[in-house]
């Protein structure tokens, strides 16, 4: 099956990428070093435990500079891998596949990264109920690539862009003058899903009334949240953010928010450790 994702060209990132390293110019290395025929076999595999991420965009890249590469996925995505796991074995025309290489590597590298450190909050707060969400706090014109790798880590897509849900924040309360303002304003314009920020107790019930779904309960201490969830006390779903760490996730999730947003997955993620290794000719 083709790899697809919504709202995402594959076909165009691939050849924007590929533009983007050539230069209109083209890989002069491997024009002045391999020869024409040459043929390359190798094997991408991974130096870390990862959890795998983007290998099709990877395969994508090769097939993009040789249309007959042999390529052959050894692991899936989201599978989580040992430290020298083999990931894909392939197989062409040398120079194309010499050209490809660094753009699908850095591919593999960075969805991988974030797919690991995903993996391991959603392992912090397991057994708790609570579901760890993703955040648009995302590199320019890769957000559904990165969001598509916290999915393959076990996080849950939270709004994918501005129009897929109204999100009122403190400098929208600010300009419209109050939180049930700001709600209020959201409603009649016909929104079925508004987010609203509060960061304190006496903001939650005038968010509520007006027509909030959602709580998003910023930056708030493990203490002032249980008092929040209790005081929601089931109405909407709650979420905690700001400042969410690996090591503070599962006293946060113990609180019993729904939700808890980790801006920090796609943010912070380090690049996992992937190469790709020469085999034969």
């Amino acid at each position: 099956m083709a790899f697809s994702l919504d709202r995402f060209d594959l076909d165009v990132f691939v050849a924007a990428t590929l533009a983007e390293d050539l230069g209109g110019v083209g890989d002069i290395t491997s024009e002045a070093v391999v020869p024409a025929d040459a043929v390359f076999a190798g094997v991408m595999d991974s130096r870390d435990a990862i959890v795998v991420a983007g290998l099709p965009i990877a395969k994508a890249f090769f097939r993009a500079l040789d249309p007959e590469a042999e390529v052959e996925m050894l692991a899936e995505e989201g599978q989580r891998v040992a430290a020298g796991a083999d990931l894909m074995r392939l197989r062409g025309k040398a120079r194309a596949l010499l050209t490809a290489e660094r753009s699908a590597l850095n591919t593999v590298q960075h969805l991988s990264g974030i797919a690991m450190l995903t993996r391991a909050y959603v392992d912090a707060i397991a057994g708790t109920g609570a579901i760890l969400l993703d955040t648009r706090k995302t590199l320019p014109g890769l957000r559904i690539l990165e969001k598509y790798a916290t999915r393959m880590g076990g996080a849950t897509n939270y709004r994918m862009g501005l129009w897929d849900a109204a999100m009122i924040k403190d400098n929208h309360v600010a300009v419209a003058g109050s939180v049930g303002e700001a709600v209020r304003r959201a409603v009649a314009a016909g929104i079925e899903r508004i987010i609203v920020e509060v960061d304190r107790i006496d903001q939650i019930e005038p968010a509520l009334a007006a027509g909030a779904t959602h709580l998003l309960l910023d930056n708030m201490g493990v203490a002032v949240l249980r008092e929040a969830v209790a005081l929601v006390a089931g109405r909407v779903p709650t979420e905690a953010s700001g400042g969410v760490r690996l090591d503070t996730i599962r006293a946060i999730a113990e609180t019993g928010v729904t939700y808890i947003s980790v801006g920090r997955l796609t943010q912070s993620a380090p690049a996992a450790d992937v190469g790709l290794d020469f085999t034969s000719g």
